[in-house]
């Protein structure tokens, strides 16, 4: 353990909001109070592994020190109760001598040491695949072990005495909670009889490297790999072709697989798909109740069964999330199957803050689901992602004939939490992100939820790219980084919650204003950039057919063996349409929320990019590119550039930081950045040397 140091490390706190009026605090907090109830979750045991100084013992304002606080927990399901009957294949779980079904995992707590000086607020984060990725909001170092000395930065949520929680949920995550992995440990289904339950499985297998063999995801039913099919492609539209079943083998414990003879590699950025017959499929979906139960815990539970106290017993008010990804899906289905509404009938989460999840699920709750799959350009179409309902507001499906929304279950429990959606322009591009604000017959836009808004940041990839580096993309990674909107947008949460302030309008590019277009180059607007390849290549959203028993959860037959998602081939069903924004004579998004660096540019941004090498114009999925401006007017003219240079631009240094001031006032006033954010926008641009 780190010493600490003889004295507390003193914490400037960060710009706030105005808070509420004592009135309003008061009146609230006493509401709280009268309201918590003795009842608990269904989480029955929690076994506190450590107690130990957070952050070197820094301490955070008149917050004070933090702790950390690791453990696990143990929780059981009535597959009978309403909230967990849509909960696929629990009832075919092993159950115990009450006729539950047990589960466990392991937790992280960052807290006040003395919680009477928090604000008991929580910030929830279901881990992307076991990790913590919080880091570039919450202003903290990288790492699964925020607490540590080495990932303390200046902080946002402790000198605001916030509660950070995190648990395991997500099968995908693997078994080891080593290095503070997050973790769950489930059950598997059998049949009714007790027999092993078999059912197709599917694997999408790219290396960015030459393996020599690739993990699957579930035990296969034989190990004779005549009873399987494994292809390989270079590109997305290339045929599949069959690896003839000598040519690759199953390792001994049917976990993974490898090509033959003995040490060949599997292709560096090639697609291997592998279809096979799968056996013990775990039930995933019992993700969203541990996710549930254990906040539910933390609210309203003063101790579990056993008598171990709850480690934020009477100080937890509110529960906000923040998602990166994929949990932020995870949440999208979460409201949608009515998580959100514990089996108290209580609400678990007041506000989400979802960050790039946009108008897609997650491939959990079926029946041999992978929840660690994501689709892009290039990779995961065959998986239940994309699947309606898309939107927050009621719609009418003219593919199935349904009517739903995401938030129709929690509507009718007075669950909804608040919720802000924002997202980049990536997921326009390789997730069909315009089907969160327009009509499934893509004819129109939406009105906003009243439980919820959408915010675009135009121009941002999907994460924070390496402005420095290409990869395997042709061109500069983008560096752009939404974090500083985040934050604002929390504190616009903490106020849409706390006293009914109503958020700033959504920010998405629309049919009505013309900003919501066609992916081809003429409809986009983009500029022909000399060096830039663009072919308009965008997922289609497909309605799969995953077999006759798909809307009760259970995937029954193979699925389609062509999955080109931006190819008009029957054989993949009906298409929802989507679409992307339109860009200026620079080629930057026009509509959403700009970056300082977006409407002071000093090059193009996309959220779209393509591969090169021999997979060249594939999709590069996740990233963006970022192409720079031509420093001179001769330099642009001979290379043909019709973009003006950033001499033309900002022909003195005051002209730039003029328009660097503007952009981020602008964005002040729109409560979409804080005071100290904006003054390092402005500290950033003075510092720099263009237009000198």
């Amino acid at each position: 353990m780190t010493a600490l140091p003889a004295s507390p490390i003193p914490v400037a706190p960060p710009f706030r909001r105005a808070p509420l009026a004592a009135g309003v605090a008061c009146a609230l907090a006493a509401a709280a109070l009268l309201a918590a109830p003795g009842a608990q979750a269904r989480l029955t045991r929690i076994t506190i592994d450590s107690v130990s100084p957070a952050f070197g013992g820094a301490a955070f304002g008149s917050v004070g020190t933090y702790e950390r606080v690791v453990g696990t927990a143990q929780g059981e399901l009535d597959p009978a109760a309403p909230g967990n009957a849509v909960i696929v294949d629990l009832a075919l779980a092993p159950r115990n001598a009450h006729g539950n079904v047990e589960y466990a995992f392991n937790f992280y707590i960052l807290k006040p040491t003395d919680l009477a000086r928090g604000n008991d607020k929580v910030m929830y984060e279901p881990p992307n695949r076991g990790r913590k990725l919080f880091n570039g909001f919450a202003r903290m170092g990288a790492g699964n072990d925020p607490a540590s000395v080495a990932d303390f930065a200046d902080g946002f949520l402790m000198p605001q005495g916030y509660t950070m929680v995190w648990s395991g949920w997500d099968a995908s995550a693997g078994t080891s909670s080593a290095g503070f992995n997050s973790v769950i440990t489930l059950p598997v289904a059998r049949n009714a009889d007790g027999s092993t339950i078999t059912g197709p499985s599917f694997e999408y297998l790219v290396s960015a490297g030459a393996a020599s063999s690739f993990a699957i995801t579930y035990a296969p039913a034989s190990l004779d790999t005549a009873q399987a099919t494994l292809t390989h492609r270079v590109h997305l539209d290339d045929p599949p072709v069959a690896i003839p079943a000598g040519g690759w083998t199953y390792s001994a414990d049917g976990k993974s697989i490898s090509l033959l003879p003995a040490g060949t590699k599997f292709v560096p950025n090639d697609i291997y798909e592998l279809s096979y017959t799968a056996k013990d499929p775990t039930v995933n979906g019992i993700g969203f109740a541990a996710i549930r139960d254990f906040n539910a815990f933390l609210r309203n539970a003063a101790a579990d069964g056993a008598g171990t106290a709850n480690p934020l017993a009477g100080h937890v008010r509110r529960i906000y999330t923040y998602t990166l990804s994929q949990p932020a899906r995870l949440l999208n289905d979460f409201t949608h199957l009515g998580f959100n509404e514990d089996e108290s009938g209580r609400k678990v989460f007041d506000g989400m803050l979802q960050w790039i999840g946009a108008g897609d699920g997650i491939n959990l709750n079926l029946r041999f689901s992978q929840p660690g799959r994501t689709e892009r350009n290039r990779q995961d179409h065959l998986f239940a992602e994309g699947v309606f309902p898309f939107a927050n507001v009621e719609q009418h499906d003219p593919v199935t004939g349904k009517t739903d929304s995401r938030f129709r279950r929690c509507l009718a429990s007075n669950t909804c939490p608040l919720t802000m959606e924002i997202y980049s322009a990536n997921e326009y591009w390789v997730k069909a992100a315009s089907l969160l604000h327009t009509s499934p017959d893509g004819k129109r836009d939406l009105p906003d939820a009243p439980f919820a808004r959408n915010y675009f940041i135009s121009g941002h990839q999907h994460g924070v790219g390496n402005g420095a580096s290409k990869g395997v993309c042709q061109q500069l990674g983008n560096p752009l980084d939404s974090a500083p909107i985040q934050r604002a947008l929390w504190m616009d949460l903490d106020q849409w919650v706390e006293a009914h302030a109503m958020p700033p309008a959504s920010a998405v590019p629309t049919f009505r204003d013309g900003t919501l277009v066609p992916p081809d180059q003429a409809s986009v607007g983009f500029p022909g950039i000399p060096g830039v390849t663009y072919t308009g290549l965008k997922t289609t959203r497909y309605r799969y057919d995953y077999g006759p028993r798909f809307d009760q959860g259970i995937m029954d037959i193979d699925p389609p063996v062509h999955s080109a998602p931006y190819e008009d081939n029957p054989a993949n069903g009906p298409i929802y349409p989507s679409f992307v924004p339109k860009t200026d004579s620079d080629g930057n998004d026009i509509a959403g929320i700009r970056l300082p660096a977006v409407s002071a540019p000093t090059a193009t941004y996309t959220g779209w990019s393509l591969r090169a090498g021999p997979q060249a114009n594939d999709g590069c999925e996740a990233s963006g590119q970022m192409i720079p401006f031509a420093k001179t007017a001769t330099e642009r003219l001979a290379s043909g550039d019709p973009r003006p240079s950033i001499e033309e631009r900002y022909p003195t240094h005051a002209a730039y930081v003029n328009a660097v001031g503007r952009a981020v006032d602008g964005l002040v006033a729109r409560r979409l950045l804080l005071d100290d954010d904006a003054a390092a926008y402005k500290a950033q641009a003075a510092a720099s040397t263009i237009g000198e």
